[in-house]
């Protein structure tokens, strides 16, 4: 099977795994993208605490779900996205005005769209979550 984007994988088997109430999910492969992804959805609660293993086959990361996704996804293509975009981009890929988030890419790194609105500059689209 034929892996194209690590981070879509992850945030599939993330989702899965809450649907059917697991207590623990296993992501790889991993990559610094996906890493940074569940950094920012542990700092805002979204999954609890993970640890990567490394298992000199590329690794993996386990991830302690704590029931706090209703949905997540990679988001393709990655849109360019600049400031006045923003809520554009909010109204179509989240539900509800001030639920949930999208992570951007930046040239400062990888954060929400609320940080980069505060650090005023604009990136690529990466993924979902609410």
């Amino acid at each position: 099977m034929a892996m194209n984007d690590t981070l879509a994988t992850a945030l599939s088997n993330l989702l899965n795994a809450e649907k059917v109430g697991k207590s623990t999910c296993v992501v790889k492969p991993i990559s610094k993208i996906t890493r940074a992804v569940f950094d920012i959805m542990k700092d805002n609660h979204y999954i609890g605490e993970f640890t990567e293993v490394d298992d000199k086959k590329g690794g993996y990361i386990d991830v302690n779900l704590i029931g706090g996704i209703n949905k997540c996804g990679a988001i393709k293509p990655r849109f360019a996205a600049e400031i006045n975009e923003f809520t554009k981009f909010e109204k179509r890929f989240l539900p509800a005005k001030n639920f949930g988030m999208i992570i951007i890419s930046t040239s400062k790194g990888i954060m929400t769209l609320e940080q980069a609105k505060e650090k005023n500059i604009g990136g690529k689209l990466l993924a979902y979550i609410y």
